[in-house]
């Protein structure tokens, strides 16, 4: 294991469900949030080859939470931090990255030349999945709820977006697509947007359930006709062969220059509580919201 000075922590939607009590993974008490953290190693293990004090890193696993000025965290969780990101973009990676390519590549199948929905597109997972699925060939279609959102998520990979405060933004998409509906949907809110979805489609088409927040009643028929699937994913639950495809993967992005994480708003560390009430009210996400240490 090594110790991390932290700097930068990310704050990540699952965290306040597991704060309020409705996630279904619930942590042995006392707990404290935090699983992306960016900052510089204070002492490594023993048995830890790879890093030393004074490194710059980032992990996605704390295994003592980021929520924090120092954490501990698993040697095979670590990366070296580029030159090319700061300890803020650093703290952007972990959930945010690893389950966009988890969703996208590693469960979703999706191929070059295939087209994406990502709703939410101008949040944490969001511009990461735009990223990816652009530079991955894909054609990239995004939501968001503010032009400033829309506009983040066009400069970082999306092809085409449509705001999904407008009432026939549906229409909207399906226009785009013509006949031949969408092959993958990255789904940040499954518990408004799943039913539709399904009629977004194309056949064999896959929605990728990343977040959803309640319940909601869909007609099955809509996945007959056409084939398609709706998968959930939790990067928690994805085994460590997975993992390390991952980390190779994007590692590669970030030394070839596309993985470039955007932070949004930036908070104190005293200040979490209403970080995380922002989170889930705020009017539209436009980066990934750290918390600063």
């Amino acid at each position: 294991m090594v110790l991390i000075k932290v700097h930068a922590c990310g704050v990540n939607p699952v965290e306040t469900y597991i704060r309020s009590g409705t996630y279904a993974r619930k942590p042995a008490l006392p707990y404290t949030p935090g699983t992306d953290v960016a900052g510089v190693i204070e002492v490594v293990g023993e048995r830890v080859t790879k890093f030393k004090k004074g490194d710059s890193v980032f992990t996605n696993g704390t295994i003592t939470g980021g929520y924090a000025e120092y954490t501990v965290a698993a040697a095979d969780t670590v990366f070296p931090l580029s030159d090319k990101l700061d300890f803020k973009q650093g703290a952007a990676i972990g959930i945010p990255y690893f389950t966009a390519y988890h969703a996208l590549i590693q469960k979703g199948h999706a191929k070059a030349g295939e087209t994406v929905l990502v709703h939410g597109a101008s949040g944490g997972v969001g511009i990461a999945a735009c990223q990816i699925a652009r530079v991955y060939g894909l054609k990239v279609l995004g939501t968001a709820g503010t032009e400033e959102g829309m506009n983040i998520a066009l400069r970082n990979g999306a092809h085409k977006m449509f705001n999904h405060r407008e009432a026939d933004y549906v229409d909207k998409i399906k226009e785009f697509v013509g006949g031949q509906g969408v092959d993958v949907i990255i789904e940040m809110l499954a518990n408004v947007n799943l039913a539709t979805d399904l009629k977004l489609l194309s056949p064999q088409g896959r929605v990728m359930i990343v977040g959803s927040r309640g319940p909601i009643e869909i007609n099955p028929r809509d996945t007959m006709m056409k084939e398609s699937s709706i998968i959930g994913v939790a990067i928690f639950s994805a085994t460590k062969k997975l993992m390390h495809e991952c980390e190779a993967a994007l590692l590669a992005g970030i030394e070839a220059g596309w993985l470039k994480p955007v932070v949004g708003l930036e908070y104190p560390l005293e200040k979490a509580a209403e970080a995380h009430e922002n989170l889930m009210n705020s009017s539209g996400a436009l980066g990934k919201m750290v918390l600063l240490i």
